[in-house]
């Protein structure tokens, strides 16, 4: 028999290096196939904090022949799709790319995989809170669900951030109807989509996860799109004030790297896999405003201030429910904001002052 191996997609980035040590524990083998995009990956070399263990291949999902000399000597038992293109607001002035990537690369891995008669026992998506676009909302005046959809360019030039009337929900993959407003949204919907279609017609199991605002160390210091979270642990280091877009009261679920890898190791685990996506965030709701306070706090940085510049593509709030990933994967997660920006600030100072590059 075959040993067991692990293929990871995009694996030399932020999630994939957090979860390579735990899969080197588990897989007589792990593979990673990654572009090392410029974009993460300033020097285009293998990044310090992937598992030494860990076979990098360097390649590009989209490249047929990169997969053709790449599956029939590995044959994973396992897949983790975690390559894609992220940028949300990028995603709307590059939508060729994103597309590209996402599901044309997608596309390409699940025909690989047929035509090389390789099919995986389970299959692993990172997908994104960015499915639900503006989400579900309650009316204040008869408790009624919306879906208010995208808002306009209008509304947001008058600095009408909310919607009237309603009262953002929490999303719940149970029953939150996904509505993207961003073409990296609709490419993560339409992997959901192409995954588990591939995966009933050929009968291996299928784990979705639906990441929420992902943050700590090892998130790229270079990438100008990487996540707020970093961004401002950058600005208040030098002592700037961090600007915050709308009005700063965007509600959002900062979910610790840390969590997000026990995720995605219980999905790797779990002796059965659930039926529907889950969410994977804290539960909790912190404003972008709070969370900027925080940080200039922790570094004594002047505070924030309202620059009332907004972004196309970014949504009000974003929060969910992870009542399902508990009760399915029997996951929770064990850190809060303030633990998880400790963790942050402590490995960037080591980054940028212990260790410079």
């Amino acid at each position: 028999m075959a040993p067991k191996s692990c293929l990871v997609t995009g694996g030399a980035g932020f999630i994939g290096c957090a979860i390579s040590a735990g899969l080197v524990r588990r897989f007589e083998r792990v593979v990673t196939l990654d572009n090392l995009h410029p974009q993460v990956h300033p020097k285009r070399i293998r990044p310090d904090l992937l598992h030494p263990a860990v076979e990098l291949v360097i390649g590009d999902v989209t490249d047929r022949g990169v997969w053709d000399r790449l599956l029939p000597e590995l044959q994973p038992s396992v897949v983790i799709h975690l390559a894609a293109e992220t940028g949300t607001g990028q995603s709307l002035t590059e939508s060729t790319r994103h597309s590209r990537v996402n599901v044309s690369g997608t596309a390409v891995m699940l025909d690989a995989l047929n035509n090389n008669h390789t099919y995986p026992d389970r299959m692993i998506l990172t997908s994104s809170r960015a499915v639900y676009g503006e989400g579900a909302w309650k009316s204040r005046l008869d408790g009624a669900i919306h879906y208010p959809g995208q808002r306009t360019s209008d509304q947001l030039a008058r600095a009408e951030w909310d919607f009237p009337e309603l009262e953002p929900l929490a999303s719940n993959a149970a029953w939150t109807r996904p509505v993207p407003i961003s073409i990296y949204g609709a490419t993560k919907l339409a992997q959901e989509h192409m995954l588990t279609a591939w995966s009933a017609a050929f009968g291996n199991e299928l784990v979705i996860l639906r990441l929420q605002n992902v943050y700590g160390p090892g998130q790229s210091l270079a990438n100008p799109y990487t996540g707020i979270v970093t961004l401002f642990c950058r600005l208040a280091r030098t002592g700037e004030a961090i600007p915050l877009y709308e009005d700063g009261a965007m509600l959002r679920d900062f979910v610790l790297i840390d969590d997000v890898v026990d995720a995605i190791i219980q999905a790797v685990d779990a002796p059965r896999v659930p039926k529907q996506p889950l969410d994977i965030g804290t539960g909790d709701k912190t404003s972008v405003a709070d969370i900027a306070r925080r940080i200039s706090s922790l570094y004594g940085a002047p505070e924030p201030r309202v620059c009332g510049y907004y972004r196309y593509g970014d949504v009000r709030h974003a929060s969910c429910v992870v009542d399902n990933a508990r009760g399915e994967l029997g996951w929770t997660p064990r850190h809060d904001v303030n633990e998880g920006l400790m963790k942050l600030s402590a490995w960037i100072e080591h980054e940028l002052v212990e260790a410079p590059r």
